[in-house]
């Protein structure tokens, strides 16, 4: 089997994601009063309506509505004023009355759209963008200077009710298939699930993560869920087809199912990507089915045929009366819209003069981008000059250690804003060097010391007083007239070797900057 970036060179990609999230800040399921808890003992949070019992009938949750409505908003969707809920009929016993309730044709939210910032290795995916010039347009795609930015429609965002867990055993892994038994847990039957549908306007599996994670970040943002794919709270379906490049035609597509991590999402895709092209060039045919992705196996099985909307038999739901949303109802639920991560980075760029990159990767995580803000607000004055170096310690050092120790939160760790802010001053003032910084910032998250009482103790004060680093560059120097012969005959690479000894006979303590620039004057 070909590797993607092989097989991206002649066929091009469609991908659209069906993104599930459990609304679990709320306190009570979609259609009655159980509580929602997850990892509670099972079917202990059940009621008649939530398990289907006969005469029981459904009320729909209002905060639960609210909160799609806030999803709606924050993600460019119309509201539609006017929407029904439908049952959609399977036979599965993940849900007693056999059928979901769920939303029909008209949804809370419609036609919506997220900018999504593609840079990096991410962007080289898109081989067509790669080689656009700046500002110039690839389809849905517009060229940047660090990558692109694509425009990804949304066709829907609604609501149904989650099922309930099955628990297989026997089998491997939890798998079904193998398994002697199965039990099933109706506790997360009921839950408030959204459903955002993408329109097939992604082309690589690194636009997927993204888009993915991106959307975590504003639902996380807006405290609609905390979208813990570990738990199950956030699930993601991704359709993929292939077509040749230039073709208009879509292709067949297959569904992969409840891809539950970032990195499954998006070597599931690559891998259904090489896999549907391998298939056509040895003139098969892909057929519209279900696959399940195996992380263990690195492979995609199938898992049934595709089924299609005739199949569910959906009709109105006779329990429930249809939603009528006011212009007042609507307006309340703006007026509580919190500032989004794409409003943050844009304002972190205008109030710190960061560039849009940096600017966009504070935000990725909550935490990231209130100790930055927490670090500026103590920097007063001084913010617009120490910006950028705290956005690299945050960026780069911080997120390192943190993704390091998966589960940490930052305000569990010695690491205070006052701490980062005064390593960050220390650097700059030219007190110690990038590489003494480093030592400091591991020092201080190992020893819970202060940065100053670090570089005290380990007498890391850097020296910038130009006679005295002077006096050394001279030494050193006339200790080495060969190399500085050498030098003058057009080796210039062996300044290198001069600064190199400089700070070893000032033990590292020497200002890289000055040593540099007074060897260089003595040398020119």
């Amino acid at each position: 089997m070909r590797k993607l970036e092989e097989v991206l060179q002649d066929w091009e990609a469609v991908i659209g994601l069906e993104v599930h999230a459990e609304l679990t800040t709320l306190k009570s399921k979609m259609f009655c009063g159980c509580k929602l808890e997850f990892g509670v003992e099972p079917n202990t949070h059940t009621c008649p309506v939530c398990l289907g019992m006969p005469g029981a009938l459904p009320v729909p949750n209002k905060a639960a509505i609210e909160s799609i409505v806030l999803a709606g908003l924050a993600t460019n969707c119309d509201i539609e004023k006017h929407s029904m809920f439908y049952r959609k009929n399977y036979t599965y016993p993940d849900m007693t009355k056999n059928f979901q309730t769920t939303q029909g044709p008209v949804a809370f939210c419609m036609r919506g759209h997220l900018g999504l910032a593609v840079d990096g290795t991410a962007a080289k995916e898109r081989i067509t963008a790669a080689a656009l010039e700046a500002d110039a347009v690839d389809g849905n795609a517009t060229r940047t200077d660090t990558g692109y930015v694509a425009q990804v429609g949304i066709t829907r965002i609604h609501m149904e009710e989650d099922a309930g867990k099955m628990n297989h055993v026997g089998g491997a892994q939890g798998r079904i298939a193998g398994a002697t038994h199965s039990l099933v847990d109706y506790n997360r039957c009921g839950t408030p699930l959204i459903e955002l549908v993408t329109e097939p306007d992604l082309r690589t599996p690194e636009e997927a993560r993204l888009f993915m994670q991106k959307l975590r970040q504003i639902y996380l943002a807006l405290n609609i869920s905390n979208c813990s794919m570990e738990e199950g709270s956030l699930r993601c379906d991704g359709n993929v087809s292939l077509r040749r490049r230039g073709a208009k035609q879509l292709g067949v597509k297959t569904e992969l199912k409840n891809m539950n991590s970032f990195k499954n999402l998006h070597d599931g895709l690559a891998f259904e990507i090489c896999r549907q092209a391998e298939v056509l060039e040895e003139g098969g045919q892909i057929y519209q089915e279900t696959r399940h992705w195996d992380p263990t196996s690195k492979r995609t099985i199938v898992m049934r045929v595709k089924e299609t909307a005739d199949d569910y038999r959906l009709f109105p739901d006779p329990d429930l009366a249809p939603c009528n949303l006011s212009d007042g109802f609507i307006e309340s639920v703006r007026a509580k819209l919190p500032e989004l991560p794409d409003q943050k980075a844009a304002r972190f760029e205008r109030e710190f003069a960061l560039s849009a990159y940096d600017a966009r990767h504070l935000v990725e995580h909550r935490e990231t981008a209130r100790f930055f803000e927490a670090c500026m607000t103590l920097a007063g004055g001084d913010a617009a000059a120490l910006a950028k170096p705290m956005a690299n310690l945050v960026i780069n050092d911080i997120t390192a250690y943190l993704n390091a120790r998966e589960g940490t939160a930052l305000d569990e760790t010695p690491l205070t804003p006052e701490r980062a802010l005064a390593l960050v001053k220390l650097t700059a003032e030219d007190a110690i060097s990038s590489k003494q910084a480093k030592e400091v910032f591991a020092a201080v998250l190992d020893e819970d010391k202060d940065p100053s009482a670090i570089v005290a103790e380990r007498g890391m004060e850097q020296v910038s007083d130009t006679s005295a680093i002077e006096s050394v560059v001279d030494a050193v120097l006339a200790a080495n007239p060969d190399k500085v012969e050498q030098y003058r005959g057009g080796k210039t690479g062996l300044v290198g070797f001069f600064v190199g000894q400089c700070m070893k006979e000032m033990r590292g303590q020497g200002n890289p900057k000055v040593i540099n620039e007074l060897v260089a004057k003595k040398l020119g």
